[in-house]
């Protein structure tokens, strides 16, 4: 209980019964159970209230987490659509239409740039040479 042994007891309430004496004995245990009861009471109303505050503090503190921890993942999604955003602005390219394609490549055939390099040098062809 104490650290007190049934010998180091039964001593102790020897003493008390020639101290306090038979007749005050019996009211004076009742009156010790009765304080330890309430004492015991008091102690685990005390351990209960704080370990409601302790858990109600840790409950605000994670809470505060999870807050701070969803700011900075919404902050880094932002970050992420908008360079994204850039990106996609960077590499958007001018819709052209099939008839300007179409004739981008016909003027690009037709045009000096084209001709291997004989022909350039040479104006007259094979074909201009016989007639």
């Amino acid at each position: 209980m104490f650290g007190i042994g049934s010998t180091e007891l039964l001593i102790i309430v020897v003493v008390a019964l020639i101290v306090i004496g038979p007749q005050k004995l019996p009211q004076m245990m009742r009156s010790l159970g009765k304080g330890m009861a309430e004492f015991k009471r008091m102690s685990s109303s005390v351990t209960e209230t704080l370990d409601k505050e302790i858990k109600d503090a840790e409950k605000g503190l994670k809470e505060q987490e999870l807050k701070e921890r969803l700011a900075k993942e919404k902050a880094a999604r932002e970050k992420a659509e908008a360079v994204l955003a850039e990106k996609e602005n960077a590499t958007e390219k001018p819709e052209v239409s099939p008839e300007e394609t179409l004739s981008q490549s016909m003027e690009a055939q037709s045009t000096p740039a084209a001709m291997p390099e004989k022909e350039k040098s040479n104006p007259e062809t094979p074909c201009a040479k016989e007639g």
